[in-house]
C-alpha cells in the first residue's frame, strides 16, 4: 500500500503502529511490520508502548531495520492498547510523556515525532500541554488528531485544538483526523 501511495506522489509514509513489546521480544509477527524496500523511503516507523526504556530499545530496533524517523503513538484510542497504559492513555500522564520522548530521543540519531489526540475526553483537552512537553523533551514534530480518545474515530474533529498546538510550538505540527 505504501508503494502505491508513493506512486501517486506520497513523499513520506509510515508503518502501521508497532508494539514496542513485540519488537523487544523478537516476535516474528511484529517484525513483519518493519519490512520495507529501497523504494519505500523515507519511512517513519510508528511504535507504541508505555515503558520509556522499552520504547527506546524498540526505537533502536526500528532504526536498525531502516527507519528514517521514529513516531511514538500517544493517540490510539483502541481498548487493547489503552488498557496497557499506551496510546491515548499517555495523554493522562504528562510526566510519562516526557520520560518516553526523552528516552527515545537519546536512543536514536534520527528524528523522533509524537502523535497525540486533543485530549482524553472533552473535560480534559490537554493537547497543547502534552505537545509542549513533547517539544521540550526533544520531539522533532507533533501530529495532533483533532478528536478526543473517547470520541474514537467518530464525530467532528476540533481544528481549533490543532491550531492552538501549532501556535504554541516551535517545531512542525501536523493536523490529523
Amino acid at each position: 500500500f505504501r508503494l502505491i501511495a508513493r506512486s501517486f506522489g506520497c513523499a513520506l509514509a509510515y508503518t502501521e503502529m508497532i508494539s514496542a513489546n513485540g519488537l523487544t521480544r523478537n516476535t516474528d509477527k511484529t517484525f513483519e511490520y518493519l519490512k520495507t524496500c529501497s523504494e519505500d523511503k523515507p519511512l517513519g516507523m510508528q511504535i507504541f508502548g508505555a515503558d520509556p526504556q522499552l520504547l527506546a530499545r524498540a526505537a533502536c530496533i526500528a532504526y536498525e531495520r531502516g527507519a528514517d524517523l521514529i513516531d511514538i503513538n500517544m493517540g490510539c484510542p483502541v481498548k487493547k492498547v489503552v488498557k496497557t497504559g499506551a496510546g491515548a492513555m499517555l495523554m493522562k500522564d504528562p510526566g510519562l510523556v516526557s520520560r518516553i520522548v526523552t528516552a527515545v530521543k537519546k536512543a536514536v540519531s534520527i528524528p523522533v515525532t509524537v502523535k497525540i489526540r486533543s485530549g482524553w475526553n472533552r473535560s480534559s483537552i490537554n493537547a497543547v500541554e502534552i505537545a509542549r512537553i513533547a517539544e521540550d523533551s526533544g520531539a522533532d514534530a507533533v501530529t495532533v488528531h483533532g478528536r478526543t480518545a473517547d470520541q474514537g474515530y467518530s464525530g467532528a474533529a476540533d481544528w481549533k485544538v490543532i491550531a492552538a498546538v501549532k501556535e504554541a510550538l516551535h517545531i512542525p505540527v501536523v493536523g490529523n483526523g
